[in-house]
């Protein structure tokens, strides 16, 4: 028999404030239009004043725990991807521990950027095949209002905050594709990009938080081509191909990113979860939150392929296929 990595719940959070493309029209030279025909975004959720990331992520593994009808003392690691933790440290996986009331096994942060959901789940995975644990409660969450130049037009608009949950359990597959759970992973960085998305500002440079920079007419020409390659190349991995997916659910950052993949793989929208206009990009939560909408729209359900994918700062970028 074969170890496999099954979701058994998932949840998500979004802060109360809710801000819609208008509001900037008052401070920047932008237009609801100008956003939503490049973007697609149409609205964002920003953190109120004193509400950190780990507030969201612990909101969101709550539901997530509801969701699989589970107890936090059934959980033995915590993974948090996030960019925009609440200290340098702890980890933002340790309050979380701490929030939740669990005191047994561990808890760590993982961070790719909008990457980072994949990064962990593919940690996940890896902890539950190694035996190091059973189930594990994987985050993806972020306050990116904390980090926006509200001078930029060009990646103010773009961002909003967030956390999504999802828990993974050991279960016995027969190991073929057919089996429920994680069926094959894509990971790739390369670093000599990284001046084309990057915060400018850190613990050993500026000793301050910094703004987030972009260059984004690159950053989309290497989006679509690299999570198409990405997606297909888990898709081979899992003895898959284009015909077999249900679901695409990218990382949320750009509607006109989504099609173009989407486009460049062969398939239709009628294939994407798509959260982007409600959300904007919520980096490393994006996925985790796009899942938890789909399962609760009624779109995703069991059995179903669903293939993951993610590019961010670093260059970072990955897929993940499983059989929900």
């Amino acid at each position: 028999m074969t170890i496999r990595s099954v979701v058994r719940g998932v949840g998500h959070y979004l802060p109360e404030r809710v801000v819609e493309n208008a509001e900037f029209e008052a401070t920047l030279e932008t237009t609801d239009e100008w956003i939503r025909s490049r973007t697609g975004i149409e609205r964002r959720h920003f953190a109120a004043e004193g509400e950190t990331t780990s507030q969201l992520a612990i909101k969101a593994a709550q539901a997530a725990l509801d969701d699989a009808g589970m107890k936090v003392d059934q959980i033995d690691a915590i993974i948090v991807a996030t960019s925009t933790p609440d200290f340098t440290f702890p980890a933002v996986a340790t309050m979380v521990q701490a929030g939740l009331g669990s005191t047994t096994g561990f808890a760590y942060d993982v961070q790719a950027v909008c990457a980072g959901f994949i990064f962990a789940l593919t940690n996940a995975n890896g902890l539950i095949l190694s035996g190091q644990a059973e189930r594990v409660l994987v985050i993806g969450a972020e306050t990116f209002s904390r980090i926006m130049d509200w001078e930029d037009r060009s990646t103010c608009v773009l961002f909003g905050d967030g956390a999504g949950a999802l828990i993974l359990e050991a279960a016995q597959g027969t190991g073929s594709k057919e089996d429920r759970g994680i069926l094959s992973s894509d990971l790739h960085s390369d670093g000599r990009y990284r001046e084309l998305l990057y915060v400018d500002g850190g613990v050993s440079s500026t000793g301050q938080a910094g703004f987030l920079r972009m260059q984004g007419n690159q950053v989309f020409r290497h989006a679509v081509v690299k999570l198409a390659q990405t997606a297909e190349a888990a898709l081979e991995k899992a003895g898959l191909g284009a015909q077999d997916v249900d679901w695409i659910v990218p990382h949320q950052a750009n509607l006109r990113i989504i099609k173009a993949t989407t486009e460049k793989m062969g398939l239709d929208m009628d294939h994407v979860v798509t959260t982007v206009a409600d959300h904007g990009n919520t980096s490393a939560a994006s996925i985790p939150l796009a899942l938890s909408v789909g399962k609760q729209r009624g779109q995703i359900r069991e059995g179903q392929v669903i293939v993951t994918e993610a590019i961010g700062g670093g260059l970072a970028w990955g897929s993940v296929v499983l059989r929900w």
